[in-house]
C-alpha cells in the first residue's frame, strides 16, 4: 500500500506538468512567418562562415563537389551561401539563388532577388520579375511566379 500512495503522487506531478506544457506550445512558440524571416538571414551566415573560413582558397572558398560562385557548400551549387546540392544554377541574376539550404532550390531565375533563402527541396525555382520565390520552407514551393511582369 505503502509503495502505490508515492507512485500515484508521482504520476499526478507528470500529468500536471504534461498539461501545463501543452498549453505554451503551437502558434504562440513557433510561427511560419517567424521561420521564413530567419531563413535568408541563416543561409547568409553559412555562406559567409565558409566564406571565411576559406578552406579552398583556390576554388573561392567553396566546400564539395563542382560549386561555383562562393561560400557553398555541397555539390553542383552555384551563387552564393548554398548549402546541399543543385542551387543556384541558371540565373540570370546575381541577386538570385542565394543562401538556399537543401536540394534544387533557387535555380532558372529570370529576375532579381529570386529564388533566395528557401529551405527545403525544390523551391524558388523558374521565377521571371523580382522577389519572386523567396523564404519558402517545406517543398516545391514558390516555384513559376511572375512570368512576364514588371514588378
Amino acid at each position: 500500500m505503502k509503495s502505490r500512495v508515492p507512485m500515484a503522487l508521482c504520476l499526478g506531478l507528470l500529468s500536471v506538468t504534461a498539461a501545463k506544457a501543452d498549453g505554451t506550445t503551437g502558434t504562440q512558440a513557433f510561427s511560419m512567418s517567424r521561420v521564413q524571416q530567419s531563413v535568408g538571414r541563416y543561409g547568409q551566415s553559412i555562406g559567409s562562415d565558409v566564406r571565411g573560413m576559406n578552406p579552398l582558397g583556390f576554388s573561392g572558398g567553396n566546400v564539395g563537389y563542382k560549386n561555383s560562385g562562393s561560400g557553398n557548400v555541397g555539390a553542383f551549387n552555384s551563387g552564393t551561401g548554398n548549402v546541399g546540392a543543385f542551387n543556384g544554377n541558371d540565373n540570370t541574376s546575381s541577386t538570385s539563388g542565394n543562401q538556399n539550404v537543401g536540394a534544387f532550390n533557387g535555380n532558372g531565375n529570370t529576375g532579381e532577388y529570386d529564388g533566395n533563402g528557401n529551405i527545403g527541396a525544390g523551391n524558388g525555382n523558374f521565377n521571371g520579375g523580382s522577389y519572386n520565390g523567396n523564404g519558402n520552407v517545406g517543398a516545391f514551393n514558390g516555384n513559376f511566379n511572375g512570368r512576364g511582369n514588371n514588378r
